[in-house]
């Protein structure tokens, strides 16, 4: 199965991927069938969840029925146990838009909620997030998940989030980041895929973000919270839920904040 998955997300275009893989997994996760584990997103259980990696899949990784990912059930607690997010429904911008969330949001949030992305069959607005077609404060909320590290300019990326997103409004904003790099490495020079995957880790990534990467979410204006909800949570939450370690970075403009 590990070799399966990983051969297809690395030979597979993603958006060919995006537009199938829905109906694919339901049918791989019967052979997972039990009750060991369950997705927060979804409600779903299964006796483990399905592998994941481009380079060294993860063991119970991904949910077969919504495709969570460890991150997104991470997230998926904290926004629900910690924010007032479900109760405010705020308008929300939602970047490169992950199919997990896609239909619980629309319902919870019907058209303040909008998808955007270059590429992705999953959104309804096309756009570089380098170049947000918005107007300045348009929205309460911003999620952009592992997507600066594919980006070619990410301060100008966050420049326009910050931008779009209104005075005392938030964001979720997660990258991968290697925590044993002091600063953040990049080199436009190297191009080729795999050269890309050598370097960074993925052959569409551009850069690996280092220890700096609070840093340079709060270049643009952004207050930056680093939360390790992980550690909150019971080892018994951690196993149900099939969470891994990962800093939910959360980023809010300031009420006094003006357009840069």
């Amino acid at each position: 199965m590990k070799k399966m998955i990983r051969f297809v997300l690395n030979t597979v275009p993603r958006k060919h991927i995006q537009r199938v893989v829905h109906l694919i997994t339901p049918v791989m996760g019967l052979a997972y069938a039990g009750d060991r584990v369950l997705c927060p997103v979804c409600g779903h259980r299964y006796g483990k969840f399905l592998p994941y990696g481009y380079v060294n899949p993860r063991e119970n990784a991904l949910c077969p029925h919504c495709l969570a990912l460890e991150r997104h059930r991470l997230l998926w607690l904290y926004l629900l146990r910690e924010t007032p997010f479900f109760d405010e429904k705020p308008r929300l911008l939602h970047v490169a838009p992950e199919r997990c969330y896609i239909r619980r949001l629309e319902h919870l949030l019907g058209d303040r909620y909008v998808t955007a992305d270059l590429e992705s069959p999953l959104a309804k607005v096309k756009m570089d997030v380098q170049h947000i077609p918005f107007a300045s404060d348009e929205f309460d909320v911003i999620f952009c998940n592992h997507i600066l590290e594919h980006v070619d300019d990410d301060r100008q990326a966050l420049r326009e989030m910050f931008r779009v997103m209104r005075p005392g409004g938030w964001g979720v904003m997660l990258s991968p980041v290697n925590y044993n790099r002091e600063t953040t490495y990049e080199d436009p020079a190297i191009v080729l895929p795999e050269d890309r995957l050598r370097h960074f880790g993925q052959k569409d990534h551009v850069r690996e973000f280092g220890r700096d990467y609070p840093a340079r979410l709060a270049e643009c204006g952004f207050e930056v919270s680093e939360i390790d909800y992980l550690a909150r949570l019971d080892p018994e939450e951690i196993a149900l839920y099939g969470l891994r370690h990962e800093i939910l970075y959360l980023v809010r403009k300031p009420y006094e904040a003006s357009v840069r």
